[in-house]
């Protein structure tokens, strides 16, 4: 692998792995609000945000870090108070008491408008519209989560990028399969590859502060301290109260970062923990812990760019096919082992519904753990799905595109069934 080759692939996982506070579609929705309203230069006096069906399916659920408070309203109003777009993903990182008080007055005050956008170019579109007496501001979010993409300050427009197609994403820009993932992760220089233990710093510490304290439906600390007689100390109880622990406190709403995966948090949590507590467990090197994170997040990542952002298949289905590939790497394995361990994950996990961001998720999280340990075992024994069984190809690229196909075609009606669900009950 080249040079260049090598550069492009570190740059495409420094933009897709990055820090989040909260779930990444209510904060999206916050950032895109702080933008507008720094581009109307005041606090606006009304909001008005329509969004994307799959945008509104994450964001109804799930906890606002530092409220107390689930869902977009206070999201929306805390982005026109306090949020900073330079922040991106972390805009509410300045939430304190006192701005939580402002919000609910804020939403109190019947200030905010949300609406769903049925004509929507991507399944993540953010478009907001600010006003302050006559003046008014718009800022629209598609395709990527922090990638805006229109712009205007009353009748100027500052940014005007509405014209690209729905699945032009700066990812695309790098063309993966898995074998060039697999040598990249195994042979790329340590130095250009060391910034991911910033994923085990940032996950790991967000578990902490779940298995000490009680958010979401603590899972992670219920497998940790009542699970002994059922789960016994082992590497698989380690990785799914770790993992779900960092879930539980991002879906709670702790006020704390985690490092995301192609534009979600649980994504990031599901391909970091599962790896980082199983070298712990075997006394991995550094660099095995480095070279078996850039597999996980890069499988990950190469999975995302054929499916989408957002889509009806849960995102843990991705991230814990790459945390697999990564304890095949870490038990030994190489290459045909890695493959076979995502073709046991794609034969046993696809078809796991998206029903939005929520504490819950961790639950899904957890099942996407253990069966990635049971897939990298299977792979090093020397087993795996059989292109005769179900969507299982012999090539494995093949058997991926399957998998995705179905998640961004095949299940386009189940995300409308389960949004007309969510939103009727």
């Amino acid at each position: 692998m080249d040079r260049t080759e090598l550069d492009e692939i570190i740059s495409l996982i420094k933009r897709e792995v990055v820090p989040a506070i909260g779930c990444t579609e209510p904060v999206a929705v916050a950032l895109c609000v702080a933008k507008a309203s720094e581009l109307l230069g005041k606090t606006p006096e009304l909001i008005e945000a329509r969004l994307s069906s799959n945008i509104l399916k994450n964001a109804m659920g799930v906890g606002i870090p530092g409220t107390g408070m689930i869902g977009l309203p206070i999201a929306i109003a805390l982005g026109a108070l306090i949020g900073k777009s330079e922040y991106g993903l972390e805009v509410l990182r300045d939430v304190t008491a006192d701005s939580v008080e402002k919000g609910r007055a804020y939403i109190a005050e019947g200030r905010i408008k949300i609406g769903l956008e049925k004509e929507a170019p991507s399944n993540l579109h953010i478009d907001v519209t600010v006003s302050a007496g006559d003046e008014t501001a718009r800022a629209v979010i598609s395709r990527e989560h922090t990638g805006f993409i229109y712009l205007s300050r009353g009748n100027e427009v500052l940014l005007d990028k509405a014209g690209l197609s729905e699945n032009s994403t700066e990812s695309d820009d790098v063309e993966l399969n898995l074998a060039k993932v697999y040598e990249f992760a195994t042979t790329a220089p340590l130095e250009d590859i060391s910034f991911i233990l910033e994923a085990k710093r940032l996950n790991m510490a967000a578990a902490r502060v779940a298995l000490e304290g009680d958010y979401g439906h603590s899972l992670g600390s219920t497998i940790r301290n009542c699970g002994m007689k059922y789960f016994g100390d082992t590497p698989v109880e380690h990785m799914i109260s770790y993992t779900s622990a960092a879930c539980d406190a991002r879906m709670g709403g702790a006020p704390i970062a985690v490092m995301s995966n192609s534009g979600s948090g649980n994504q990031g949590i599901t391909a970091t923990m599962p790896v980082v507590s199983f070298a712990e467990d075997i006394k991995a090197t550094e660099e095995q812990t480095i070279r078996a994170l850039v597999l996980s997040h890069l499988t990950s990542i190469y999975i995302k760019q054929s499916l989408g952002r957002l889509s009806a298949l849960c995102g843990c289905v991705v991230a814990s096919t790459g945390a697999s590939a990564a304890l095949v790497y870490l038990m030994g394995g190489e290459y045909p082992q890695v493959c076979s361990a995502v073709k046991n994950m794609i034969a046993n996990l696809t078809g796991m519904i998206c029903d939005g961001a929520k504490p819950s998720c961790s639950m899904k999280i957890s099942s996407g753990v253990s069966t990635a340990m049971m897939s990298a075992m299977l792979a090093m024994n020397d087993k795996c799905v059989t292109s005769v069984e179900g969507i299982v190809s012999d090539d494995v690229d093949a058997t991926i595109h399957n998998l995705t196909s179905i998640g961004r075609e095949a299940m386009v009606e189940t995300d409308h069934l389960v949004l007309n669900i969510m939103t009727s009950k």
